[in-house]
């Protein structure tokens, strides 16, 4: 089994900074892509950021410029620098990935994480 776990989520005035981080543990093999998802109340989860193995990044136009998705490929990790946050950023992060994982054999499967709060105050 696999899990991903988010860390660094906080409450941060406008115009702060957050860093997020989500490492996964379990029976890997290895990991493809991996990315960030926001969901604000009474809203849809939507994209924040992706990043693939050997390191290109796709942004929502929301957080281009402002965002930057990054991973360390030995650690199993993936983080997300916010930088110049505003109050229509808050949400809960989701950390996704896909991973190559014993099972036994190896299997292909799509995983998310519990999710970290960031709150961001006007």
């Amino acid at each position: 089994q696999v899990q991903l776990v988010e860390s660094g989520g906080g409450l941060v005035q406008a115009g702060g900074s957050l860093r997020l981080s989500c490492a996964a543990s379990g029976s890997i093999v290895s990991i493809n892509n991996m990315g960030w998802y926001r969901q604000a109340p009474g809203k849809p989860r939507e994209l924040v950021a992706t990043i693939t193995r050997d390191g290109s990044t796709n942004y929502a136009a929301p957080v281009s410029g402002r965002f930057t998705i990054s991973r360390d490929n030995a650690k199993n990790t993936v983080y997300l620098q916010m930088n110049s946050l505003k109050p229509e950023d808050t949400a809960v992060y989701y950390c996704n990935a896909d991973v190559f994982s014993r099972a036994p054999g190896i299997i292909l499967r799509n995983y998310w994480g519990q999710g970290t709060q960031v709150t961001v105050s006007s």
